[in-house]
């Protein structure tokens, strides 16, 4: 089941006896299981009939034990395990899946988990919290998880999907945002869900409901520079606007900590391959164009206009160049440059 499924079904009241939530997103994961931690039992019911457990804390065996009981005094019981991908049990060593067949048939914890779900206590809501892995898939738990309960896999976006997640997630809270302010969040604050719902959620606290949140706004309360960021440099670098770019690059090298060297030549190479995709795309249909860069149409012309600016043979030139920097930034034939001096020398060589 999709994110989306699980939380309609929770909503209708549609509960399942085991859900095992995995993946390398803990966003989608703790959503989910807060959800089931709020509103499956009445308030009063919670201090009989409700455990948070943690996976460093129980074994295997311990949380059958408790899944198998009776809720006292109502109809259910929700047992919560965050953290599980520390149980032990859970664990596969290579020990484990080099021992005989014979062996492995004993009455081992995962296989009395096993057995659970597939014949589960109806009046417990079972969930497990299983961050940074997934199941293997090819494995017997899996299938079983897959086939009985309820089993999702919570993957981290790509770093082009966020603009679009960050816009949704606005427009569900009642607020939206510009484009641009949508990047500048996306770059800023990375691929961490938690980090960006966080912010969004100060921000639909400080200004007027419905409001647009503008890259002004982000400024003013999110610290992020409207003016002085990785989105505007790779613009500016685009447009050839030189002034900006030494504006910038000046602001980068006297804000090292907030402006990695290593985060801004990954994204100065994003920037220039989806600028060569342009060149090599068969159809300049905006629509078409920024579906395959994937990218928001609102920026095609930033693109097109770097793609005037830089011809293919450039662009092939600026990737060996950052290439050479980065292994720079890393000491290769460079034993002293600051990282702030060998931005500067990058983005003229890139420029002229």
């Amino acid at each position: 089941m999709t994110f989306d499924q699980i939380l309609q079904s929770l909503k209708k009241k549609d509960y399942s006896s085991v859900y095992f939530l995995s993946g390398e997103e803990p966003y989608y994961i703790d959503v989910i299981a807060n959800f089931i931690e709020e509103n499956v039992l009445e308030e009063a019911d919670k201090g009989f009939n409700q455990l948070v457990l943690y996976g460093k804390d129980v074994d295997l065996q311990n949380v059958i034990n408790l899944a198998k009981q009776f809720p006292m005094m109502g109809d259910k019981q929700v047992i919560i395990v965050r953290e599980a991908q520390d149980i032990v049990d859970l664990k596969e060593s290579k020990k484990e899946e080099n021992k005989s067949s014979k062996e492995k048939k004993a009455n081992k914890p995962i296989d009395l988990f096993e057995e659970y779900v597939k014949n589960p206590q109806t009046s417990t809501v079972l969930v497990l919290c299983y961050k940074g892995k997934s199941l293997d898939k090819r494995k017997s738990l899996s299938k079983t998880i897959e086939k009985s309960a309820i089993l999702f896999e919570s993957k981290k976006l790509y770093e082009n999907q966020l603009p679009e997640w960050i816009t949704k997630y606005v427009s569900s809270k009642g607020f939206t945002v510009s484009p641009k302010a949508a990047v500048l969040l996306s770059e800023f604050l990375g691929n961490d869900l938690s980090k960006i719902t966080n912010e969004v959620d100060k921000l639909c606290i400080l200004i007027p409901a419905g409001s647009l949140i503008s890259p002004e706004i982000i400024e003013k309360n999110v610290g992020i520079s409207k003016d002085y960021n990785i989105f505007e440099l790779n613009n500016a670098i685009g447009a050839k606007d030189f002034d900006k770019v030494m504006r910038i690059v000046q602001y980068f090298a006297a804000n090292p900590k907030g402006n990695p060297f290593v985060v801004t030549i990954s994204t100065l190479h994003g920037f220039f391959l989806k600028v060569m995709t342009y060149h090599f795309a068969p159809d300049k249909n905006p629509d078409s164009l920024a579906a395959l860069m994937k990218v928001n149409k609102f920026f095609m012309k930033d693109y097109q206009l770097a793609a005037k600016n830089y011809p293919p043979k450039k662009i092939s030139a600026i990737f060996e160049l950052l290439n050479e920097y980065d292994l720079k930034s890393k000491g290769v034939n460079n034993p002293s440059v600051e990282d702030g001096e060998l931005l500067k020398e990058l983005v003229y060589k890139i420029l002229r």
